[in-house]
């Protein structure tokens, strides 16, 4: 009987999210105006309407993240008190990166610090003061409100498959908070079918976004034309490497091009940093740790209402931040497939501080670099990030040696960054239609890299990657009560923990929610010498 009902809540999910994505799909084929009008008019009104929401919620997230981190749960370990960790600290910070930001920290690395530059809100573009509030901004993006709103998200599914022995399901936390009635029953399976939904739009928009980056990298590195037809190509060449990293599993196709991606890209950052103006980008890179932790507080609440800029708050900030709850679903399970072993605290830090503090020092040196070029230099780089972002990047390597050799490395590092990223995210929606299966079959990764290969098509040939955005963003601010839900299950269950006792309420005879004893775990556990680094 068990077996029968995991059947149809498998099928449920998978049925109905493969419904709505095709749905979606033939209503922007038939009619595109009004898909489009629909979704941009949708997350306009919430993004300007409800402001003040979003940002109170995502900031809310990185306090919840800090205490946490610093609290009596930080040595609460993400498993049995005696598991070690699955994968080496090195590749584990590795597949973070590749996972959750890596092409778009390429892609924006000299654009985004450059467009604040100019256009800082409320204040004059172009002088030092403008500068320095471009790199508070730009960290206020990349920082510690995204890496947290990913931490939330993951450390949430981790706790309950690691410490709880659950499926590794969005809807896990819900029906613990439910209960296994139907309500349960029914919000956790509209939870999973949306955090589908939200990945599968999030990773179309983001492919579609990172094809049309590496063509124009092609375009400077290899000559190549920037047509319809060369994107098509490139999206071909990365289906079939993606899915052929997909049959692989997280201990070999993932976590290997994860390790290359962060090689790849820490040599173009210390070329980027020794060959350029070096005291310059230290200087900018220890000015900004100041600047943005002197401001973060000001930036975690600042909405304009007062300068009229609230269009300014909901075209960047807002955006951002609500993109990375669009992607929460698909990192959030991503990363808590990967930190199995971790202590919160070290979860914590890791999920957070390292990848906030590399982010800086990444937005530092290029976007140093680019204010160095405009401010001392030949000058010319602006007026290319703001024709085309898309280009920045390649355009900004011109400037120093071996520029052919940089774009070139650049190119590959950006397309392997979308291997990873639509590797991971095949891995995670097969996950989440397998009942959590921690390693789902292949022909399921199969038939999800298709449909995003397929959509991500779609949105090339019709050049609509801002509806596919929107698309995201659409599926995230429902997902915002999903991750809001189960913080409140997550810590019910935690408060549990005693820090004299840490031992998961199972070991003590004690049940989740005070029911009956949970059943055995329905996601198997990964065979004995997978995933060791």
């Amino acid at each position: 009987m068990a077996e029968a009902d995991k059947k149809v809540s498998i099928n449920t999910v998978f049925v109905v999210s493969m419904a709505c994505c095709a749905g979606i799909g033939i209503w922007g084929i038939v009619n595109p105006d009004s898909m489009t009008g629909t979704m941009l008019g949708f997350t306009n009104y919430m993004l300007t309407g409800i402001s003040w929401a979003w940002l109170s919620i995502c900031t809310a997230f990185l306090i919840v993240s800090l205490y946490m981190a610093f609290g009596p749960y930080g040595d609460v370990r993400l498993g049995a008190d005696d598991e070690e960790p699955e994968f080496s600290t090195a590749s584990w910070i590795a597949m973070l990166f590749a996972g959750g930001m890596g092409s778009g920290l390429l892609l924006w690395g000299p654009a985004e610090p450059m467009y604040h530059w100019q256009g800082p809100p409320g204040a004059e573009g172009g002088t030092a003061a403008a500068a320095r509030q471009a790199l508070v901004i730009t960290n206020l993006h990349w920082g510690f409100h995204a890496w947290a709103i990913y931490a939330v998200c993951a450390l949430v599914i981790a706790y309950f498959t690691f410490r709880r022995n659950q499926p590794s399901m969005v809807s896990t936390p819900i029906k613990a908070l439910f209960g296994d009635g139907p309500t349960g029953e029914s919000a956790g399976k509209a939870a999973d079918i949306l955090a589908v939904l939200s990945v599968v739009f999030g990773l179309a928009g983001s492919l579609a976004m990172g094809t049309l980056a590496v063509r124009s990298g092609s375009y400077y590195a290899f000559g190549t034309d920037e047509s319809v037809n060369t994107a098509l190509i490139i999206l071909g060449i990365l289906f079939v490497c993606y899915m052929l990293s997909a049959t692989t599993g997280v201990d070999k196709g993932i976590k290997i091009l994860s390790n290359l991606n962060m090689v790849i890209a820490i040599g173009i950052m210390l070329l980027v940093l020794f060959a350029g103006p070096t005291r310059f980008l230290f200087e900018t890179f220890i000015d900004s740790i100041g600047e943005y932790f002197a401001g973060i507080f000001t930036m975690s609440f600042r909405l304009f209402p007062y300068e009229d800029l609230g269009g300014w708050s909901a075209g960047w900030t807002l955006t951002y931040l609500i993109w990375w709850i669009a992607w929460g679903p698909f990192i959030g399970i991503f990363v808590a497939r990967i930190s199995r072993g971790r202590t919160i605290r070290e979860f914590c830090f890791g999920v957070v501080f390292v990848p906030t503090l590399f982010s800086m020092l990444w937005f530092a040196v290029f976007g140093g670099a680019g204010f160095y070029i405009e401010m001392y230099g030949g000058g010319g780089l602006k007026e290319i990030v703001f024709e085309d972002a898309t280009k920045a990047l390649f355009a900004f390597l011109e400037y120093f040696p071996a520029s052919e050799v940089l774009n070139a490395c650049a190119v590959a590092l950006m397309f392997i960054f979308l291997v990873t990223s639509a590797d991971s995210g095949t891995f995670v929606l097969s996950m989440m239609t397998t009942n959590g299966n921690l390693n789902p079959p292949v022909a399921q990764k199969m038939v999800w890299g298709t449909l995003i290969a397929a959509l991500t098509t779609g949105t090339l040939i019709a050049e609509s990657v801002p509806v596919a955005k929107a698309m995201a963003i659409t599926g995230a601010i429902p997902f915002t009560v999903i991750v809001l839900l189960q913080l409140v299950s997550f810590f019910r269950e935690i408060r549990h923990e005693r820090p004299d006792r840490l031992k998961p309420i199972e070991a003590r005879g004690e049940a989740i929610g005070g029911g009956a004893p949970p059943a055995a775990p329905a996601a198997p556990a990964a065979p004995a010498g997978e995933g060791q680094s």
